[in-house]
């Protein structure tokens, strides 16, 4: 009896294996905001609360994919629940889960954006009262 207290989970570690790895960003933009010239610019940011965005790949018997796990569109997912232009302090978390990995009946990897999104605000061009007189 004490033989399948070590089978079974011996079996199990066999069936399902995963791997996950994390890393740290300060500020990620989506894809149609020029981070640099944002930063450049110093523009004023409001901060809109926290959000995560997940993208997932799925492979059945490692030659049929389908889904995206770029960690694009996990952004594009992050910042469309909120309506943001990018997130700060972020993290990010990529993952891939086996099961059966000795034949690689199925498997897939997820990558996971969690961050405080944030909308820069509009720049407001001055007006011409706001010039400066013109002296001869």
């Amino acid at each position: 009896m004490r033989l399948w207290h070590f089978v079974i989970p011996v079996l199990v570690a066999i069936m399902v294996s995963a791997c996950t790895s994390v890393g740290n960003l300060g500020i990620v933009t989506g894809p149609t905001v020029d981070g640099g010239a944002l930063l450049k610019s110093g523009r004023s940011f409001q901060e809109l609360g926290f959000v995560e965005g997940s993208a997932c790949r799925h492979f059945i018997l490692a030659i049929i994919p389908f889904g995206d796990s770029a960690f694009s569109t996990a952004v594009e997912e992050a910042l469309g629940s909120k309506g943001g232009d990018a997130l700060i302090n972020v993290t990010v978390t990529s993952s891939l889960y086996g099961f059966i990995p000795i034949y690689n009946v199925y498997s897939f990897t997820c990558t996971t954006v969690k961050g405080i999104a944030v909308k820069f605000q509009s720049v407001q061009p001055k007006g011409p009262e706001s010039l400066d007189p013109v002296l001869p």
